[in-house]
């Protein structure tokens, strides 16, 4: 039976449709690998951009100088993403849309279950980065490289884009690339959970430590220690759920919050 117009982009993305699509030749190790990596490599790449400026300028610290603007060259990051999703998924005859999967409106229903999603899983990153700045530094207050990752100082304009654009778009595209596109076709792929988890999870939290990417072996560490809980519950939750939006609405506080916690007002 042919789905409904309401229920292809759900069922779309199913992992059983998934399977179907590999089997046809319409999926490959290509998409998956280049998407699983590439949120960290555009993010270093923009960085890059931002930094040729300030080279440009004259600036004597250029990639420094390009750290703080992290909030507004992440866009540059997500369009990055979104086109190369849109490729691949256009390879296998479905949109970006379809990935998303079906929105429950009625009665608030995903914004009460992404609200409560973010209760479960917020505490895991409350954790995971004092943990880690215990492990690397040997204190549970890390070092927050004021200026670079935290006390940010940026001209007006960026503040209100930081505050009122950036997470808006960051959030649906992160939970896109890791959980709805490259999660469920490695696992396709591979056969294995494996061997799923643990890929997404690695480049999942990594792109944490690039983002900014601060040329310190201490702050990467530690960025990914603080971030690993956290994305791992991440990705079981949506493996047991198989439902993006209420995800995007957990997400959404936390990256709130991580401007509201790194800018210097």
């Amino acid at each position: 039976m042919k789905p409904t117009a309401n229920q292809a982009p759900y069922i779309a993305n199913s992992q059983a449709e998934i399977e179907t699509r590999m089997a046809q030749g319409n999926l490959s190790w290509a998409g998956p690998l280049v998407l699983v990596t590439g949120q960290t490599v555009l993010a270093v790449v923009a960085q890059g951009i931002v930094a040729c400026i300030y080279v440009l300028r004259r600036n004597p610290s250029p990639w420094q100088a390009a750290a703080p603007w992290w909030t507004i060259y992440g866009t540059l990051v997500d369009v990055g993403c979104l086109a190369l999703m849109a490729r691949f998924t256009r390879i296998e005859g479905i949109r970006l849309r379809d990935l998303v999967g079906r929105i429950h409106l009625r009665w608030g229903h995903d914004l009460f279950v992404g609200i409560g999603w973010f209760l479960v899983i917020f505490p895991f990153f409350m954790v995971g980065a004092p943990l880690g700045s215990k492990l690397i530094y040997g204190s549970t207050q890390p070092n927050l490289y004021p200026g670079l990752l935290a006390g940010r100082a940026l001209p007006l304009w960026a503040v209100i884009y930081s505050l009122g654009i950036w997470w808006v778009i960051w959030s649906p595209t992160e939970e896109m690339t890791y959980q709805a596109y490259t999660l469920p076709r490695i696992l396709t792929l591979s056969g294995s959970k494996w061997i799923a988890i643990p890929v997404v999870a690695f480049w999942w939290t990594l792109q944490h430590s690039f983002i900014p990417l601060i040329l310190d072996w201490h702050y990467m560490a530690w960025r990914f220690l603080a971030f690993l809980p956290g994305v791992a519950v991440f990705i079981l939750v949506y493996l047991l759920t198989r439902r993006l939006p209420p995800l995007i609405v957990a997400h959404w506080p936390m990256d709130i919050l991580a401007v509201l916690i790194t800018l210097k007002f």
